[in-house]
């Protein structure tokens, strides 16, 4: 087995647990790249990001080129055998790729060409996957369009929203790293071709995380409920006090089939000790965990209690 001299690329918390393990095969790392320092905070700080931060706790030697030049010239100056990227955030121009002597792998959260893009987990329980997994591919000059090495499927939980998708994930993707890197160092190299429809993941934004219970089902509502887990969190509107109330949807479930005449957004019924069920354009969702804004998270039923609101009532 040969001994790699391997770079590895990543920025934010979710790439630190692939960063360990890559550092704990054998193998010499010989550079950690991440992106610049940012402001952050009230008082706009300048912090380091997280794999930075894993990277000067395990003694490597770390970058952050602020332009595609510096990271080329990074690279360069490194001579890695492998690359070994995880959620960088940046497109790697194909000139620099060709740096590595056998390439770039990247590990994605998803069963690639399905959901291409920043958010392939959240997106997947937004759509209502039972089956997800990782892929483990090839980077090219494209977004997520390289030929696949190795993946694995990982199913859907009822239970789960992004959070606990997510460290499932995680887990079976640094297994998945560690034996790619394994495959490389002894030679059994291999890239498939990505097969299959293609799909887009794209960055979350507030528009959304915005439900709208006119035009929603209860299962498509439940669904950015659990893929807006980790943020932007899933919100409605209510009329309170004069104005449209904002409030984050923490937690919710499947309720049974409510009757024809309900309006949807209409509060169909107050569950003790629990939450209230929601009419939806089709079908109802029982919301139990809330967190209006500027206030903290309550149970929905406390919430219902507090605005003295009542079944038949109307959310925005």
């Amino acid at each position: 087995m040969a001994k790699l001299r391997i770079i590895f690329l990543g920025t934010p918390d979710i790439a630190c647990g692939f960063l360990r393990r890559a550092a704990s095969l054998g193998h010499e790392v010989a550079g950690v790249i991440s992106q610049p320092d940012r402001a952050s905070g009230r008082g706009m700080k300048m912090c380091c990001a997280p794999v930075q931060a894993a990277a000067c706790e395990l003694r490597l030697p770390a970058f952050k080129p602020a332009s595609k030049q510096e990271l080329h010239a990074v690279i360069s100056e490194l001579k890695p055998d492998l690359g070994v990227v995880v959620a960088y955030g940046r497109l790697i121009p194909e000139s620099t790729l060709a740096l590595a002597k056998h390439g770039f792998l990247n590990v994605h959260f998803s069963l690639l060409p399905k959901y291409r893009g920043a958010a392939p987990v959240q997106w997947a329980l937004i759509n209502g996957e039972k089956v997800t997994g990782v892929t483990l591919f090839w980077l090219d000059k494209g977004m997520d369009t390289g030929p696949v090495f190795l993946r694995r499927e990982v199913p859907v939980l009822d239970g789960d929203d992004a959070a606990s998708l997510f460290a499932r994930l995680t887990a079976a993707g640094e297994e998945l790293l560690e034996e790619g890197i394994a495959k490389v160092a002894v030679g059994a190299i291999s890239s498939e071709p990505q097969a299959g429809e293609p799909s887009l993941a794209p960055k979350l934004t507030p528009a959304d995380a915005l439900l709208d219970f006119d035009a929603l089902a209860a299962p498509a509502i439940l669904g950015r409920v659990r893929g807006l887990a980790c943020g932007p969190r899933a919100r409605f509107r209510l009329p309170a006090a004069g104005r449209l109330l904002t409030v984050q949807l923490v937690s919710a479930a499947q309720a049974p089939e409510p009757p024809a005449a309900a309006l949807p957004g209409a509060v169909l019924s107050v569950e003790p000790g629990g939450g209230f069920v929601v009419k939806c354009a089709s079908g109802a969702l029982l919301v139990k965990t809330v967190k209006p804004e500027g206030k903290r998270e309550m149970s929905a039923a406390d919430f219902l209690n507090g605005l003295r609101l009542k079944p038949g009532d109307r959310l925005a």
